[in-house]
């Protein structure tokens, strides 16, 4: 393709209201980008077959004209790229299950384009527990040399990608804006880093705000991208079940993370869980579900992977040479104590004087013993004074 019908398609594809399928209609009628943009309207009405797109085609040698023009100049940037449809790299996986985007917006190593994946996506307001379940999910799968796919949305989103970065996995981040606008504001120091580390890829013209719209294409985007969707707490109501939903008419495999029966931001993963998805506590829960291919990289890989993590435990549980100062019988009753309250704590949240209650521990141990285990990570501090465990073991 030369550089003048690359910008044709380009301009094509950023028109207002043609989307995907009218993209591909007018390229089937046509043969190309140009010759459809160079058709009177009589000759596309029936394909735009919609008031507000043929407006657009009047205007597509204005404001198309002008957004090409910028997307052309963006890709000028080290690292950024404008992927078409009939790019030979263009991934594969985009074409089984959805109207291919004719156009994306890529800004990063977009080898990870053509790796195994997994989604994992779940509330914008989970609980800290839940944060740390995704997290510590996408770190191992990311460890295994999966890529970890998501939306870059604050919640599950953010944790996911946090998690696979740590890990040389990688990630790739699902925008429903346009490449210039990151959104939410709170990610710009994670957009940077995914943009160095691993992937951002957008449909969107640059410019684009975050519309609700926006985010039901992002989501179809991330469930094709993967070969396994996993939700980590989400409502009824959430994006996320569209994600899944997507997923699983895609064929590709769908997981959920069961949590409380009392908190309203698990029913989204039990309603999955009720209709056939996966129920995943661990790891092993994943390589088990995944598909042939993926699961194959991951069996290799998991081994080494596990192998690898027990010897670093084995390594931090090794005394030291150096004896400490402290003697054994406090630590072992502080170990005692620590045990009590975490299992009179369970995994829901529950106020101090619940747990006084249950331990007969005083309120001054107790609220010393929390501080603790919130710095260590072990719990999390939540609304009205209460507090949640969010690791298993400690």
């Amino acid at each position: 393709m030369d550089l003048m019908e690359r910008e044709s398609w380009v301009r094509l594809a950023l028109t207002p209201y043609i989307g995907a399928e009218r993209f591909l209609a007018l390229l089937k009628r046509f043969g190309s980008a140009s010759a459809a943009l160079s058709a009177p309207l009589v000759q596309v009405r029936d394909i735009l077959n919609h008031r507000l797109a043929e407006q657009a085609w009047d205007d597509a040698q204005g404001k198309a004209q002008r957004a090409a023009e910028a997307a052309l100049k963006w890709e000028d940037q080290d690292g950024c790229r404008l992927m078409l449809l009939c790019d030979e790299d263009y991934p594969s996986i985009l074409t089984e299950g959805i109207t291919p985007p004719p156009l994306l917006f890529l800004r990063g190593n977009q080898d990870y384009l053509h790796c195994s994946a997994v989604a994992i996506v779940g509330s914008r307001h989970a609980t800290p527990q839940a944060i740390r379940i995704a997290r510590d999910f996408a770190e191992e799968l990311s460890g295994c040399g999966v890529v970890v796919v998501s939306g870059m949305a604050a919640g599950i989103d953010t944790a996911a990608h946090q998690g696979a970065l740590k890990r040389s996995g990688g990630t790739i981040a699902i925008w429903g804006t346009g490449m210039d606008f990151i959104y939410p504001r709170s990610n710009q120091a994670l957009a940077y880093q995914i943009a160095e580390q691993g992937l951002i890829i957008s449909e969107f013209p640059l410019g684009t705000r975050s519309l609700a719209g926006n985010f039901p294409r992002r989501n179809r985007i991330i469930a094709a991208l993967a070969q396994a969707t996993l939700v980590v707490e989400a409502a009824p109501e959430s994006g996320s079940l569209i994600t899944a939903r997507l997923a699983a008419e895609m064929g590709r495999e769908v997981m959920a993370v069961p949590g409380s029966i009392d908190n309203p931001r698990s029913k989204g993963c039990h309603k999955l869980i009720k209709e056939g998805a996966k129920l995943v506590e661990c790891l092993d829960d994943i390589v088990q579900e995944c598909p042939r291919l993926l699961q194959k990289q991951l069996m290799s890989s998991y081994s080494i992977y596990k192998q690898s993590y027990s010897e670093t435990e084995s390594a931090v549980q090794q005394p030291s040479s150096v004896s400490t100062p402290s003697p054994a019988s406090i630590n072992v009753e502080m170990n005692s104590k620590a045990d009590a309250l975490l299992d009179a704590m369970g995994y829901d949240a529950v106020h101090p004087d619940s747990l006084a209650l249950a331990t007969s521990l005083p309120a001054d141990e107790i609220y010393a013993r929390l501080l603790e285990l919130e710095l260590e990570g072990v719990i999390a501090s939540m609304p009205g004074g209460r507090y949640q465990r969010i690791k298993r073991n400690h």
